[in-house]
């Protein structure tokens, strides 16, 4: 296949640009207008080209995009051009914005200007800067002619770039990185219009309600406390920083803050509405979130999914573009909305329990991982001996304690948060008290023994990346290195990294570990321990699990979206209970890597995305 690096310069204002609308907003304005384009063709020089629409669409058609790897930076936002103005859909669509997220954002940032300083590749220019408020009747001949030089430029760097960073990624990286930007560029869903503008009507009346049935003052909404107070009622921690002014820790409320920021996409409507009366937020995310849908629906009725590959530290993707659909609510009406073309079905499945499940192998707690494999309910065989009745007579409310008890303990969650989170559940919600949440914590360290002295090893983890020494990490079967300062080299080959890794002493004498992280074009500082390391292992092995089994059932069916441990596809009708076996066989295979875990998932069929997940029988 040939390999063909390219670049869309595009025209931009003050008050049309990138920074201000979506990438589907920007692409889909009348305003749109590609300025020019530039391709490499492997290792022939850059062409650079501008005309009539007409006349890039038939210069563009003189490669063989369908047969090539189409290497862009800021893929989502190139192809998607290529794809939306001009009809062509490349073979496969790399990304070295994706790329240089999964191996530098952390300590670099994700722009082709810091990658290409970072790599010593030469410098990025300018002359964009240059073109702001043009249009291409706007140009002279010799500012046409800078542009040329500019984007040929930008085009050679990105070249350069992806030559470095692609001997650290795998084929199944790399087909994630295309099916990612595919996603967007060839959407396959589609958006029911009357389903929005009921759940608009419903999100704001519900908002309003849930405000007045708070009793929340403003005076409580200013309260630093009292915020605090209740956001621990409904099993929220509040996130907390360094103040810059005292020097310790304290409640991150405020409008710069980002983690206080992302409750405003909660999966409890009440947390969003809170937090977004503190912010002085108008609208909830579900509010602004359900106009977004309409607003695409009425550009052409296609959702095109924004995912960021790789976003978190641990691998997984992240939403964008003001509609996290990685964040949608289990009850959102807006699942209802997300529907497959006429004639056509969406078929999801996804990973049942895979962070419980890669916990116990990863910890070596092979005898519940075997109780597991078996069949039985991990669940209730917890909560049963608490509530002293037999594993057959554990109600739905008690195995709710069990369910969240074995998901949060497993990363060292102690009492009092293993109580809120208990309590603040809106179906079976219940006080559990001081005295049973304590027992449940110290029954769960003491069967799970294993799983505690992983967050040991896991410490020790810490300590060779902040000693920039070799260790390695796990006390199964599965050992993974540490590198040093790199971090925790993972089965895909890349690296879990803790960059800027530090150890102090708090006021308490209690040992504290730190390290940075890039939020926006801010740098925060996070707290981490041994059991958040273990439980970053764990979610980065999951995501691990779930990335080759996306690659291997994308070699078949085209992914049009990925939330989390599920995966979905748009097929024929006729099809569909074929595609949903061949699916589920696909997640249920274990890793190479980790050959003896015993997977399992479910799945579904449906119109919409709201279906229902199940057993299905293979």
């Amino acid at each position: 296949m040939d390999i063909l690096v390219g670049d869309f310069e595009s025209a931009y204002s003050q008050e049309y640009s990138l920074t201000k609308l979506t990438t589907q907003e920007y692409i889909d304005d009348p305003r749109f207008e590609v300025i020019g384009v530039a391709v490499k063709k492997n290792d022939e020089p850059t062409k650079w080209f501008s005309g009539t629409h007409e006349e890039v669409k038939h210069w563009l058609a003189s490669f063989s995009w369908s047969n090539s790897i189409a290497v862009f930076h800021n893929a989502m936002f190139d192809a998607s051009i290529l794809s939306w103005k001009f009809g062509v859909t490349p073979k496969i669509v790399a990304c070295t914005l994706s790329m240089g997220r999964a191996l530098h954002s952390m300590e670099v940032g994700g722009s082709l200007k810091a990658l290409a300083e970072f790599y010593g590749l030469g410098e990025k220019g300018d002359e964009v800067l240059n073109a702001k408020g043009k249009w291409r009747k706007d140009f002279t001949p010799e500012e046409l002619n800078r542009y040329a030089a500019y984007c040929i430029q930008d085009v050679d760097l990105t070249c350069k770039l992806f030559e470095a960073m692609a001997p650290k990624f795998n084929s199944v990286e790399m087909r994630l990185i295309s099916e990612t930007v595919k996603m967007h560029s060839e959407p396959m869903l589609q958006l029911d219009r009357r389903v929005l503008e009921q759940h608009l009507e419903d999100v704001r009346n519900n908002k309003r309600r849930l405000l007045e049935e708070s009793g929340l003052t403003s005076e409580d909404l200013r309260s630093d406390a009292k915020l605090a107070e209740v956001l621990k009622g409904l099993g929220v921690e509040p996130p907390t920083k360094i103040s810059s002014r005292t020097g310790k820790e304290a409640y991150a409320f405020a409008k710069s803050d980002e983690a206080f920021k992302e409750m405003l996409e909660h999966d409890d409507p009440r947390v969003q509405a809170i937090v977004a009366a503190r912010l002085g937020v108008k609208t909830t995310i579900e509010e602004s979130r359900t106009e977004r849908f309409i607003a695409i629906h009425d550009a052409g009725g296609a959702l095109p999914v924004p995912l960021q590959y790789y976003k978190a530290m641990t691998g997984r993707w992240a939403g964008s573009d003001k509609i996290n659909l990685q964040n949608l609510p289990r009850t959102s009406a807006l699942k209802k909305a997300i529907v497959a073309p006429l004639g056509y079905t969406i078929v999801g499945a996804d990973l049942s329990n895979i962070e419980l499940r890669v916990g116990l192998a990863f910890a070596g707690q092979n005898d519940k991982l075997q109780l597991l494999g078996g069949g039985l309910d991990l669940y209730k065989d917890f909560v049963a001996p608490i509530f002293h009745v037999p594993y057959d007579e554990v109600d739905e409310g008690q195995r709710f304690i069990g369910k969240t008890s074995q998901l949060s303990l497993i990363y060292g969650t102690g009492h009092k948060k293993l109580r809120a989170a208990i309590k603040a559940d809106p179906r079976y919600g219940t006080d559990i008290g001081e005295e049973l949440a304590q027992s449940i914590v110290q029954a769960y360290r003491t069967e799970y023994s294993d799983v505690k002295a992983a967050w040991y090893d896991a410490g020790k983890a810490l300590e060779a990346v902040w000693l920039d020494q070799v260790d390695e990490i796990g006390l199964g079967p599965l050992k993974l290195c540490v590198e040093g300062s790199l971090g925790i080299k993972l089965p895909s080959g890349l690296f879990m990294q803790y960059p800027q890794l530090d150890k102090t002493t708090n006021e308490e004498g209690r040992e504290q570990w730190t390290y940075k992280q890039k939020k926006g074009r801010t740098t925060e500082t996070v707290y981490i321990h041994p059991a958040k390391c273990f439980q970053n292992v764990i979610q980065a092995l999951a995501r691990c699990i779930m990335g080759e089994a996306m690659a291997r059932i994308s070699k078949r069916y085209r992914l049009c979206l990925t939330i989390h441990d599920a995966c979905y596809t748009v097929v024929p009708v006729e099809e569909a209970e074929e595609v949903l076996k061949f699916i589920i066989r696909e997640l249920k295979k274990p890793p190479v890597w980790m050959p003896d875990i015993p997977l399992d998932a479910e799945g579904g069929i449906g119109d919409n995305l709201a279906f229902k997940m199940g057993k299905v029988l293979v």
